[in-house]
């Protein structure tokens, strides 16, 4: 019984000491750096409203989630299925992950950034549910920041190594 006893009294003690803060310790993590790329896709956060080149209306929606760490767009073209990407800064680079309607979920990232930009482009890094490098993906998005009302989206579709098709969204922030 003794035993029983001074095993949970030093199970106890151990528990203790993990939740315990330690003395001179800051009780929160310290802030992220800033990433002020990052911090221009939070700018874009509302609605918008544009075109594509050939005149076919295309919403678009910004929405800071996750505590600030990530942003959500939210992507309709007129007549197709919309389509979601997340950004979330990544160091000193922005990451995407575009759930595309194709079907698959390609990675793309910034060069490291360390100052806002009229234009950031992201490059294909990998992707999910892509059956091989050859599987028609979109590899490239461009966008052009020229100021806090207006944006443009260049997306690039890879297949069989090959761009074989560019879309280009102009948009007018709306609220």
């Amino acid at each position: 019984m003794f035993h029983k006893i001074a095993l949970a009294s030093v199970i106890s003690g151990v528990a203790l000491l993990c939740v315990s803060p330690v003395p001179g310790r800051a009780q929160q993590m310290p802030p992220a750096k800033s990433n002020p790329a990052f911090e221009q896709i939070k700018s874009l956060a509302g609605k918008w409203q544009g075109a594509s080149p050939d005149g076919k209306s295309v919403d678009v929606e910004y929405q800071v989630v996750s505590n600030g760490t990530a942003v959500m767009e939210r992507l309709h073209p007129h007549d197709e299925v919309e389509m979601i990407t997340m950004y979330s800064a990544d160091g000193s680079r922005v990451s995407v992950t575009h759930y595309c309607s194709v079907g698959n979920q390609p990675q793309m990232q910034t060069e490291p950034l360390t100052a806002p930009s009229p234009k950031l482009a992201f490059h294909f890094v990998r992707a999910t549910n892509l059956a091989t490098r050859e599987t028609g993906h979109m590899h490239q998005l461009t966008l052009g920041l020229p100021d806090g009302n207006h944006l443009t989206q260049e997306w690039i579709f890879v297949e069989n190594g090959k761009p074989t098709h560019t879309e280009v969204f102009s948009f007018t922030r709306r609220s």
